[in-house]
């Protein structure tokens, strides 16, 4: 039987794969995120995401068979706010996924609305640019227990056995104002080391323990004043069951170091 890996993408700032100038930035992210498909074991069933950019009171799964667009970014061209990437859903993946959730002790609602938000259509198209992949997500849930998260994950550890690609969508530093600030790049470059370090630990349990205690890393709070981006990751670790984590890449945009890394 073929195990799936998990993956933390960085995902990068907006629609950036639509912007000829951030195209260029992004050079490195843009040629690594087409090439992902290649780490994997053979071409997935479905895609369960979990982004930074949705979250709910309650873990919520998306239901559509044909979700919408989710243009949740201010400031950009007009274009931007007109792409699309028609990639289906698949309903009876996130049934599934409630039913784990649920037999977790875990409550999971539903939402039919639920639409691709960039830190889902950005790396997702970059790796699928037939749009052919059906894709389910996974929200966040807004108390930001990264305990929690990690339970998530393990709840959903068996879809990985049954062709389904997990991936949480963030990035390892989140600061909007700190952005192009040249202080940031030391604490971007700390904080991802911490990450790497928990994520490449050999024993599950203390990599987890790391990631739920990221708030004592150096420079935590400088690079997540919000979680929302990194708790993704919580959830393909605890998806990750045993498997180690390791670099996928570091890019460096906008000042900073932007990691994404691999289970397997």
């Amino acid at each position: 039987m073929t195990r799936f890996p998990t993956l933390f993408l960085s995902h990068g700032g907006g629609p950036w794969p639509f912007m000829e100038d951030r195209r260029v930035q992004y050079a490195r992210t843009a040629e690594e995120f087409g090439r992902l498909p290649q780490l994997l074991p053979e071409r997935p069933k479905a895609v369960l995401v979990i982004t930074g950019h949705w979250e709910a009171d309650a873990f919520t799964v998306s239901t559509s068979a044909q979700p919408p667009m989710v243009y949740d970014y201010y400031g950009f061209p007009e274009h931007t706010y007109h792409l699309k990437y028609p990639a289906p859903g698949r309903p009876e993946l996130a049934t599934e996924v409630k039913a784990l959730l649920t037999r977790a002790g875990l409550e999971c609602r539903e939402d039919p609305n639920q639409g691709f938000d960039h830190g889902t259509f950005v790396p997702l198209g970059l790796m699928y640019p037939n749009a052919d992949m059906p894709i389910v997500l996974l929200s966040l849930k807004s108390a930001y227990d990264a305990a929690e998260h990690v339970r998530v994950g393990e709840a959903i550890a068996s879809l990985r056995d049954e062709g389904i690609l997990i991936v949480g969508s963030g990035l390892t530093y989140h600061n909007m104002r700190g952005f192009n600030r040249p202080e940031s790049k030391p604490v971007s470059v700390d904080f991802e080391a911490y990450l790497n370090e928990a994520i490449s630990n050999p024993d599950p349990a203390r990599r987890n323990a790391m990631l739920v205690d990221w708030e004592n890393a150096p420079s935590a709070r400088l690079a997540h004043p919000r979680e929302d981006h990194l708790l993704p990751l919580m959830v393909a670790a605890g998806a990750a069951g045993s498997d180690i984590g390791k670099r996928v890449f570091v890019d460096e945009v906008a000042g900073v170091a932007m990691a994404s890394y691999v289970f397997c």
